[in-house]
């Protein structure tokens, strides 16, 4: 059996990649039911742009967890 450093690379890419395509997916769908809300309503680009945002997120947990995953 490989030691446990020998894992931890495996660990990072697979928890900033699968992040990544969670945020990704997560930025389609909320970015398009923005611009279909500012299409009606144009005074709420401050809250449309903090849920694009908060979906973006996703995509730096994973780096973060990724950091301390090859630091551990």
């Amino acid at each position: 059996m490989a030691p446990a450093n020998d894992w931890k690379p495996i660990g990072a890419a697979l928890s900033t990649g699968l992040s990544c395509i969670g945020a990704g997916i997560a930025v389609a769908s909320a970015a398009s039911a923005s611009l279909g809300a500012l299409s009606e309503n144009p005074k709420i680009m401050g809250k449309a742009l903090i849920f694009v945002a908060l979906a973006e997120g996703i995509a730096l947990y994973g780096v973060i967890i990724s950091i301390l995953i090859m630091n551990a």
